[in-house]
Parts: C-alpha cells; structure tokens; sequence
C-alpha cells in the first residue's frame, strides 16, 4: 500500500528553485535575487568565532539581536519577531491567523510563498492582478477585504515585477483596512526603494497595531546562506504567537551571531546598495538599447516582458547554456517575462552580452 498523504499537500504549490547548484562549470547566478557580495569581514569573524558555541542550542528567544534590532528601529523588543528567514515568519503567521473559512488578499503576481498560506490552512485566498504598471492596485485589494479577511499581504518592493507604491498610499490603505485584519508589508527589499527612506513605514506601527513589517537580512547584508528575517509588529502578541506555532531554536546560533555583527556596518549597506542602484541603471539601459522594457525598479532585481514572438523556455536556456542562470516569469505567475537578479559589473555583462546573443 502506498503512504496517504493529507488533502492540503496536494493544494501547497512547489516554490520554484534555481538551478544551477550542481553545475561544474562557474555560472552567473541571476536567479534568486541574492547579494553578489559575500558578508562583511567582520560578520565572518562573528561567524568564526560563534563556532566554537555549536555544541549548544541556540538563544531560543533571540534576546541579543531583538535588542540590536531594538536599538536599529526603535521599536521595543517584545514587538520584533525572528525568523528562520522572513518566509519562515510568513507561514508562521498563516498557521497563526488562518484557517478554512478565513480569507486572505493579496496582489498577483507577487512571491511565490503566498499561495502556500492559503493551501496550507485552507482559507480562501482573494488575488487582485496588479495595474497596468506592474504595481499593486489597492483600491481592488481593500475592496476584497470582508469580515472573513484575516490577512493582507502587501509586498513593497514587490516581487517578482521590482516595482513599487508610495508609502502615503499605504498609509492610507491601512486607514481604511478594518482593525481585524493583519497587514503584513513585505519589505525584503526595501533598502533599495528610492521612492522614500526604508525606515519611513516604521512610524505607521504606533498608529495600526494590525501592521507588521518583513523585512530580511537575506538581501542587502548577503547572508541568504545563514536564513535571518524580522518582523517589527504594532502589538507584541503577534510576535508571541507565532513562537508558539513554530519549533524551538528556530533561528540558529551563527545566523544570531551574524545578523546582530552586521547591524553595526550601516554604512556598509548604504554602499553596497549605492552599487547594485548603479548597476540598475547601467543594466535598464541596456535592455532598453536591446528593444526590451523593463519595469521601473525599486529592488534589486529587474522585471521585462520577452515579447510574444519569444519563447521564455528557449531564451532561458540560450542564457544557461552561456553560463547565466536567471528566473523565468512563467514560475512566478507571468509567462513570457524574465526576472534577473542585479550582480557586480562583471556579472551583469556576461547577462547582457550573452541575452544579447539569444535575442
């Protein structure tokens, strides 16, 4: 007989990974939105030195970088959560807040992780297509929000389209947004939104205690390898909340150690995302030169439509079969668009030249 396996397995969608990780050749990986630059000198010794801790658990309650995080963003400690990356607090949240007969909203497409929420608890999930310029349309969103929503799901920068909305029109969609309803808005990307300061949506946690900010030390800090994500709360009972639907020691002793060392090189990150910003410029530039539009990014990565006489399969296999790895839109809810990941000059070259050729 063959193992049963529960109905809502067969509901939760497959996350689209990259390939590339077993290739003998060095590829150009554009695919995953990853930092190209490695962590900061001292966050490796932070690293090294916590190895020597290893035979013990982890700080269960992730007191140290709470408190540095505390300090970062003035937000008390009992108001920040830890995560095993943002998406591990993401589908927290989900098992905390829905469940059959809850519905969430969210736009689409959007990251890839939100249909999990849905198809994990069995709530309905409500997807608003994005406007005409690839950002999301709040007014159709809170026109789906009911007294059955329980969450709403707001990514800005939004992924996989790199676009962005002003924080005043989000002010003012949480304005309208019933106090029952958690808003969660996805900020993995924000230290790379030119539209305001990334610590401007901080003050709207003392006036909606339904709000929650994600954010990540995956992107802008380079440590997708060690899996750290936060989430500054307008109440501290979400947080407790979801450390009880979660395992123990879910945040492991070299990613504490890391994160809490990286807080102390703001103006690090400040360069770093002065670069990848010229690199964005560079790179648009040059899709534009090659007949392609990409959207008005706000993130790390660019988002453009191949053109209906393209094929997206065979344009990303001319790009692997040169040495790039990028990720196509047909994955992430739009076929016929390709998503890349910004890399270091050299990287995004060896993109241009070789997209250059397929096209």
């Amino acid at each position: 007989m063959a193992l049963e396996f529960s109905e809502r397995i067969r509901r939760i969608p497959s996350y689209p990974v990259a390939g590339g990780y077993g290739e003998q050749a060095p590829m150009v990986r554009l695919a995953s939105n990853e930092s190209p630059y490695p962590p900061l000198p001292a966050v490796a010794e932070a690293i090294e030195r916590a190895l020597s801790t290893l035979n013990r658990y982890p700080d269960p309650s992730n007191s140290l970088l709470r408190a540095r995080l505390s300090d970062r963003y003035g937000v008390p400690s009992s108001r920040i959560a830890i995560g095993n990356g943002s998406c591990d607090i993401l589908l927290a949240a989900g098992e905390a807040l829905l469940e059959p007969g809850a519905e969430l909203v969210y736009a689409w497409p959007s990251f890839s992780v939100y249909p999990h929420l849905s198809a994990a608890s069995g709530a309905r999930a409500l997807t608003v297509p994005l406007d005409s310029s690839d950002r999301h349309d709040l007014e159709a969103m809170l026109r789906e929000v009911t007294v059955a929503t329980r969450m709403v799901l707001v990514c800005n920068p939004n992924n996989p389209t790199s676009t962005a909305i002003p924080l005043q029109r989000i002010a003012e969609f949480l304005d309208e947004v019933p106090a029952h309803v958690c808003v969660i808005v996805d900020e993995a990307y924000c230290e790379f939104n030119l539209l305001e300061d990334p610590d401007a949506s901080i003050e709207l946690l003392g006036r909606h205690p339904n709000l929650v900010l994600l954010r990540t030390f995956s992107k802008v800090h380079g440590l997708c390898g060690l899996r750290v994500g936060f989430a500054l709360c307008g109440s501290q009972e979400l947080p407790r909340v979801l450390d009880q639907v979660r395992q123990p020691f879910f945040c492991n002793a070299l990613a504490q150690a890391a994160a809490v060392e990286a807080l102390a090189h703001q103006d690090a990150v400040i360069d770093r995302v002065t670069r990848t910003i010229a690199e964005r410029i560079a790179v648009d530039e040059r899709l534009r030169a090659l007949g392609l539009t990409p959207a008005e990014s706000q993130a790390n990565f660019c988002w453009f439509s191949l053109g209906e006489d393209r094929d997206e399969a065979e344009v990303m296999r001319g790009l692997q079969e040169r040495g790039v790895l990028v990720r196509g839109g047909g994955a992430l809810g739009r076929e016929g668009a390709l998503r890349v990941t910004y890399g270091t000059a050299d990287e995004d070259t060896r993109f241009l030249d070789a997209l250059a050729e397929v096209l």
